[in-house]
């Protein structure tokens, strides 16, 4: 699995889980339990990952939803 997100912004992560969910990317989010641990306050990011073959592919649907958010 490869990382393409790592951020504790839920909303940044929703969309970007959304965006691959309509292309038909198949992701995990890791840490998204963690928050459990720091008190529920969001400090520990959460990781979106992909399997390696799929990388390029999420990174550029990503990059063409929303270039600002993934420089």
């Amino acid at each position: 699995m490869k990382l393409v997100i790592k951020t504790n912004n839920p909303v940044l992560l929703s969309f970007a889980v959304n965006v691959l969910e309509q292309e038909g990317i198949a992701h995990v989010v890791f840490d998204e339990n963690a928050s459990i641990m720091d008190g529920s306050m969001g400090i520990l990011p959460r990781r979106l990952m992909v399997l390696e073959e799929d990388f390029a592919e999420a990174d550029r649907v990503l990059r063409a939803a929303a270039p600002e958010a993934f420089l």
